[in-house]
């Protein structure tokens, strides 16, 4: 898996290669510490995976993704970022981002959770302080994506809507599907729906018919 690193801090960006090379199935075979140089070394070097700081002098990380999902949609793209607000992270998986990691991540975690985005799982891992929906995916072994869904199938969404709502094909909603009620230990929708009320991740109000 070719990777290209961006971060604007020599630190970081030396430590993040140090990891991903530490992976036999990882290479970097690029790096910069500017914004505007992210895209023309995507064009020349045409990596697999992209790893960036969501902040960067002269254009950020999520103007970055919209141009690499925009011109090589082949290309995954993980952020990785010092904080890990909610809302932005909801951003950055819609608009396309594979993953989003906190710097706060444990270098030897590293290529595992390129691996996850790699395959389809948005990964965001716990790091710091979780949320209460941080942990509670922790527990039950989520991904990011899985828990989204789960909220999604709890509001009464369709597949169909899932989908759309997430930007992934209904086989793929199914795939998680198929994974969240194993992870949960349930068979169906309504046991799911269950676990999402029980665990307040909707309400009564909010949650759809099961």
């Amino acid at each position: 898996m070719r990777v290209l690193i961006a971060d604007d801090h020599p630190l970081i960006l030396q430590s993040l290669k140090a990891a991903v090379d530490s992976a036999e199935d990882f290479e970097v075979i690029a790096e910069t510490d500017s914004g505007p140089h992210v895209l023309p070394l995507v064009n020349r070097t045409r990596p697999d995976l992209v790893l960036m700081d969501v902040q960067m002098p002269g254009m950020d990380g999520l103007q970055c993704l919209d141009l690499i999902r925009e011109r090589h949609p082949d290309t995954k793209v993980v952020l990785i970022s010092a904080g890990g607000d909610p809302a932005q992270v909801q951003v950055a998986l819609r608009r396309g981002a594979a993953g989003y990691l906190r710097k706060s991540i444990a270098p030897a975690e590293i290529p595992s959770a390129l691996r996850h985005a790699v395959t389809g799982d948005a990964y965001f891992p716990i790091g710091g302080t979780e949320s209460a929906e941080e942990h509670i995916a922790r527990t039950a072994g989520l991904t990011t994506r899985e828990l989204e869904i789960l909220k999604s199938l709890a509001v009464g969404m369709s597949n169909k809507q899932i989908s759309a709502e997430h930007f992934v094909t209904e086989q793929t909603v199914k795939f998680h599907l198929s994974n969240i009620y194993r992870k949960l230990s349930v068979s169906n929708r309504a046991e799911a729906v269950r676990f999402a009320l029980e665990q307040g991740l909707v309400t009564r109000r909010d949650a759809g018919p099961g």
